[in-house]
């Protein structure tokens, strides 16, 4: 088993060192070459994370997708958030991009509460509550969520400076203040449902998200 090395950086914070597993093709839906899924396991916790390389090589700065794990979004195809469509669309920009990297984050479920959390989280919602007052109402916080693995990860995979496709400030930041360069910010809007609403208006009002706003909040159901 190799073990990455890490940056001065990210010696700093020892719960943050990963372990490279294992990699092999990943054939998928989105390409017509597979592939390469690359494994790394966290020193700190044992959660587990996956890197998808897609075909070829990437002549510049390749495009980044860090993932959050949305078991209800990405397996169950939940209504209630974006999680999945925006997996989805990931990979097929990935496919269409050589070299492209999807990095998907384990143990960010309900950005960070865990499942069993989200689900009393939902409850309240299904009350009124938008997703950030649910998370109050719990004691729990509204982002518990950390990318510091995200970005040893990519470091492991020879990456320094990335093309970065996301909505969300924070992992812009999160990434920067960990060592790897953002050239450039590419969005990921997935248009709104009746379900996912008022959770889109929220992360665009309260989590500061590049999402277009309705301008009248609505409810979670």
């Amino acid at each position: 088993m190799q073990t990455i090395p890490l940056t001065p950086r990210s010696r700093r914070n020892a719960r943050s060192e990963v372990e490279f597993i294992a990699v092999a093709d990943l054939p998928t839906i989105y390409s017509e070459h597979p592939f390469r899924a690359h494994s790394f396991r966290s020193r700190n916790d044992g959660t587990e994370h996956l890197a998808l390389v897609s075909p070829g090589v990437t002549t510049g700065v390749p495009l980044v997708r860090v993932h959050s794990e949305c078991l209800t979004g990405d397996a169950f195809g939940s209504l209630r958030c974006d999680c999945g469509p925006q997996l989805q669309e990931s990979l097929r920009k990935l496919a269409e991009s050589a070299g492209g990297i999807l990095i998907y984050l384990r143990g960010q479920e309900g950005r960070g509460i865990g499942l069993a959390n989200k689900m009393r989280a939902y409850a309240l919602q299904d009350g009124g509550m938008d997703t950030a007052e649910a998370n109050h109402a719990l004691g729990l916080p509204e982002d518990a969520r950390e990318y510091v693995e995200a970005a040893e990860i990519l470091r492991a995979l020879g990456v320094a400076r990335v093309r970065l496709l996301t909505n969300n400030p924070e992992k812009v930041a999160a990434l920067r203040q960990n060592g790897i360069e953002v050239t450039r910010v590419e969005p990921l809007v997935i248009a709104a449902n009746p379900f996912n609403a008022r959770y889109l208006d929220t992360k665009a009002r309260k989590f500061g998200h590049a999402l277009p706003m309705s301008g009248t909040p609505r409810s979670d159901v």
